[in-house]
């Protein structure tokens, strides 16, 4: 039996499939070791919420290391501010569309490779840290998990966000950051084929 090959596009639809919210949005998964790491398996399960992670550390790493530090530390506390919004909701918040547009753009950001000032950098780390972070809060305040599972996500983001910024940083100024932009590029078609299948099950 001859197993189809692997192709780039094949690779692409595979990780949209597996990006593309569904009832479960959340992600919630019990550890059995308590709720901060509830919150840090969170942040792994939940491609809408890596992806905006790992977008950001290529972004900031691009840009150098102040941008890569900033975004290192705004990124978190704000995921962590929007966090705690998000607990004093009522009912779980899903606002798939948003969440998805918001690693389309990161990712059409990484592949253009233009040149942003550092205020334009820390504001989007900001709004993409409240943005989640309330998001986040909300499905963890139905799930009971507090404040928590909010450190858990944060200190995930944070190691992410180094490790990230600073290998990016640390390539040579050639065709590596070709490399680099190309995955900005796949992050902003998998949001693009993400965003297609939600509209597609709405219909």
């Amino acid at each position: 039996m001859m197993l189809p090959r692997v192709t780039p596009k094949l690779v692409i639809a595979a990780a949209a499939l597996a990006a593309t919210p569904s009832s479960a949005y959340a992600h919630l998964v019990n550890t059995g070791f308590g709720p901060v790491y509830d919150g840090a398996t969170h942040l792994l399960l939940s491609p809408e919420d890596l992806l905006v992670v790992l977008a950001l550390g290529i972004l900031g790493g691009l840009r150098g290391k102040e941008y890569g530090r900033s975004v290192l530390f705004i990124l978190p506390a704000a995921w962590c501010v929007g966090g705690l919004l998000g607990l004093m909701q009522s009912q779980e918040i899903i606002l798939p569309v948003v969440s998805t547009l918001s690693y389309i753009v990161l990712g059409v950001l990484v592949a253009a490779d233009r040149e942003l000032s550092l205020n334009v950098v820390q504001v989007l780390a900001g709004a993409m840290g409240l943005l989640h972070g309330f998001l986040n809060g909300s499905a963890m305040a139905a799930a009971n998990l507090g404040a928590s599972g909010l450190l858990g996500i944060a200190a995930v983001a944070f190691v992410l966000l180094s490790l990230v910024a600073a290998f990016v940083v640390s390539l040579p100024q050639d065709w590596t950051r070709i490399a680099v932009r190309v995955a900005g590029s796949w992050i902003a078609a998998i949001g693009l084929l993400s965003l297609g299948w939600l509209f597609r099950s709405a219909a």
